[in-house]
């Protein structure tokens, strides 16, 4: 018994050993991508936090569109695991934001293994290329109608829409975040607040506009949920565990400076602080 015990703890130290060296190759891997990257895009590279990895470029065309890409490099980037992402920029929305995402999703999973941030800057470049180059030589089409985020289809009769509450506005660094929020008791109901909303102009053009719904069965005990990040990473499913008996949107409308981690706090307390959020 002490010759396996002996042997299952020198097992465990070099499993410990070659996890240790394997994050350090990472660790290195990253360092050298982070100073070639800064080196090449100089003034658009910014870092947001050194300590947690993240960072972001601003990529522009002679168009004047761009988009601000923001990745989180995990430990086990890019030997195992890809980085995390998010495109920011006011304009990118509905089929443009999809299509953006897919491309760079595919372009991760050709070269998996392997430093990928390089890559999806010159793909994000070309992607904003192409857009110029069919305005160019296109008639501008008319402008679509804002897309609602698809709910699962229900059956219900029709129900009048719940009242709507709107939350105060949290403005920082020109970001501004508000709370919108509804008593709901059906699917039916999420999807006629989430449609009367979009009818608002300034609430169609937000960055963002992350929803959030849990409905508790009054006999069964079960409750029906779902969210939408809506291109704001993680943001629905944090939304989702302060709710009761609603649903609630948070947009946000994006002023040009990423805010980091600080902007989950706000869309938190933008759930959080719409009136009459609990009072049913």
């Amino acid at each position: 018994m002490g010759v396996i015990r002996v042997l299952g703890f020198a097992c465990g130290v070099v499993t410990d050993f070659r996890r240790t060296v394997f994050v350090m190759d990472n660790i290195a891997l990253q360092a050298d991508e982070v100073q070639a990257l800064s080196a090449i895009y100089e003034q658009e590279w910014q870092v947001i936090s050194e300590p947690s990895r993240i960072y972001a470029v601003v990529v522009g065309v002679d168009s004047g569109k761009k988009v601000t890409l923001e990745v989180t490099l995990p430990s086990d980037y890019p030997l195992e695991a890809p980085p995390q992402y998010q495109l920011l920029a006011p304009w990118l929305r509905g089929s443009l934001r999809h299509q953006l995402g897919s491309l760079l999703d595919t372009l991760y999973w050709e070269n998996m293994g392997s430093s990928i941030l390089y890559l999806w800057i010159e793909r994000i470049k070309e992607f904003l290329e192409d857009l110029r180059d069919g305005d160019d030589s296109e008639e501008p089409a008319p402008p679509a109608p804002a897309e609602t985020p698809a709910l699962p289809p229900s059956d219900e009769d029709a129900q009048p829409c719940p009242e709507i509450t709107h939350g105060e506005c949290i403005m920082d660094r020109k970001s501004v975040f508000q709370g919108h929020c509804a008593i709901v008791r059906s699917v039916q109901q999420v999807r006629q607040v989430v449609a009367r909303l979009k009818e608002n102009r300034k609430v169609a053009a937000a960055a963002h506009n992350m929803w959030a719904y849990r409905i508790g069965g009054a006999t069964s005990g079960a409750f029906q949920q779902d969210c939408d990040d809506d291109g704001e990473t993680h943001a629905g499913a944090r939304m989702l565990h302060l709710l009761e008996d609603v649903v609630v949107v948070v947009s946000r409308w994006f002023g040009g400076i990423l805010l980091g981690p600080d902007r989950f706090r706000h869309i938190n307390n933008a759930t959080r602080g719409v009136p009459d959020k609990k009072k049913h």
